[in-house]
């Protein structure tokens, strides 16, 4: 932290000293007749199968698109069948297939969710390190490389072997447990709104997690790593904006042509200035990173009005941070030219809009329409989806921020509103509270393998990774 901002906290703490803050949470500890499950697994043999069933999961090649989910899911029921866990794979078109493998429980609850998607992003294998590719599943100096090793197959291959070790153990279980893998999220999740939409009976669950938050290093302050975990996801809205006006050639300019209007649209959007919204897990997760901390940061930052006016500018500077502050309007392609020497009738920019919980995708429509003004731009709605969220005053999301935390100095877990969106989206539309949550720690130049080159994952996180999770779903189902 500067100095110079670290004057502003010290002015600020002279003059607001009654400022109210929020309160630290003391973390419940883990009921008793969960313990005697967490260190019934050999965690080391247990840590390098996890290793070698994720490094098998990265060579089966489900680049959306076209998808192959099927290959991924087939891969999966593999390991399920040999542990003696039922499961089907339900395809929602040829070669698209869903995995749901079911542990019984009781009837206390309802079933617990560990949900994953199959599918990974394209990948440039010849940019990539001779050996080390894409779908190498490649193991040296300590990380496992692929595409997929963060997103998501890791969390993928962590989840299935915490259903392996729950029947391994004979874990009795006071609800059950199911393990949904899914085809095309990174698409239009199609697989998952297909399990949603016709196969809900199979899956009635109250509590889900999913891909979302990570541990990061020095996300807020030096030295220390936070857990950010998913309880809410940003809206979609995506358009389609065209502009008209008369054809012409290209040689002679005219006022109101299609190409102009579009640009004079695209920069008054551009313009828009809407005011920040703050979201409430925001100031949560900033108290808990605050009461951490101590000193001159932890007063500031567990004060919602000194956070407001001292660390508001330092977020808005950050891309990531700043888009969870907004309804974003982003500009993602253009449709229409034909000729060089043309000046279309028609042409179109592709709107990537994603929308808070505190706005609809309508409302926020309603705003770019006026925000252009021009009634030859027209808008095709290509699709639209309202933001959702889950409550964090719930077990299974203490549970996974108690075992994230895992008693050691200096990491911190808390609530965190996503820029974007997942499968939970779906499953939230049903009710389920749900959560996203990998728990990986990175550094922040890692989150660039996301969807990048060089994607890998260390083998302490994967070790680490299963253990925290194992224990959190524990802790939720043990009766």
């Amino acid at each position: 932290m500067s100095s110079h901002l670290k004057g502003l906290f010290v002015g600020a703490s002279l003059l607001v000293t009654g400022c109210g803050a929020i309160p630290a949470r003391v973390a419940a500890p883990p009921r008793p007749e969960a313990v005697r499950y967490y260190d019934a697994v050999d965690w080391d043999k247990a840590g390098d199968e996890a290793v070698e069933a994720l490094r098998e999961y990265l060579r089966v090649d489900t680049t959306n698109p076209p998808g192959n989910e099927t290959r991924g899911a087939e891969w999966m029921g593999a390991i399920l069948a040999r542990e003696g866990i039922p499961y089907e794979i339900l395809e929602y078109a040829p070669g698209r297939g869903n995995l749901i493998a079911r542990l019984e429980g009781g009837k206390a609850e309802p079933p617990l969710c560990l949900l994953s998607h199959i599918d990974v992003v394209s990948a440039e294998a010849d940019k990539w390190p001779k050996g080390k590719g894409p779908f190498s599943g490649a193991l040296e100096d300590g990380y496992v490389w692929g595409r997929g090793a963060l997103d998501m197959k890791g969390l993928g291959a962590l989840e299935l072997m915490s259903m392996v070790w729950l029947k391994r153990l004979r874990v009795p279980l006071r609800r059950s447990v199911i393990l949904l893998a899914v085809a095309a999220e990174e698409s239009d999740s199609g697989g998952v709104q297909f399990i949603v939409d016709k196969h809900w009976g199979k899956i009635g669950c109250s509590q889900s997690i999913n891909e979302g938050g990570l541990g990061i290093h020095d996300l807020l302050v030096p030295g220390q790593t936070v857990y950010t975990i998913s309880v809410a996801e940003k809206g979609t809205l995506w358009l389609k904006m065209t502009a008209h006006g008369e054809a012409g050639h290209g040689s002679t300019p005219a006022p109101n042509r299609a190409p102009d209007r579009l640009v004079a649209a695209i920069n008054k959007l551009k313009a828009r200035a809407p005011e920040p919204v703050i979201h409430p897990s925001m100031y949560e997760l900033a108290a808990r990173v605050g009461h951490d901390a101590g000193g001159i940061e932890g007063f500031v930052l567990t004060r919602p009005s000194l956070f407001r006016t001292l660390v508001l500018g330092k977020l808005l500077e950050n891309p990531a941070a700043s888009a969870t502050l907004f309804d974003t309007v982003n500009v993602t392609g253009f449709f229409g030219m034909k000729e060089p020497n043309v000046i279309p009738s028609e042409v179109s920019a592709t709107l990537d809009c994603r929308v808070l919980p505190t706005t609809t995708p309508w409302e926020l429509l309603s705003e770019i329409r006026s925000t252009v003004a021009d009634d030859k731009i027209t808008f095709e709605v290509l699709d639209a989806h309202e933001a959702n969220e889950s409550p964090w005053e719930d077990t299974f999301f203490a549970a996974m921020a108690r075992h994230a935390v895992d008693g050691r100095k200096h990491v911190v877990a808390g609530p965190a509103l996503s820029p974007g969106y997942t499968d939970s989206l779906f499953l939230r539309k049903k009710g389920v509270h749900a959560y996203g949550f990998v728990p990986f720690e990175i550094k922040k130049e890692e989150l660039l393998y996301f969807h990048g080159r060089d994607e890998r994952v260390s083998v302490a996180n994967v070790k680490r990774g299963l253990r925290a999770l194992f224990r959190a779903v524990v802790d939720v189902t043990v009766p």
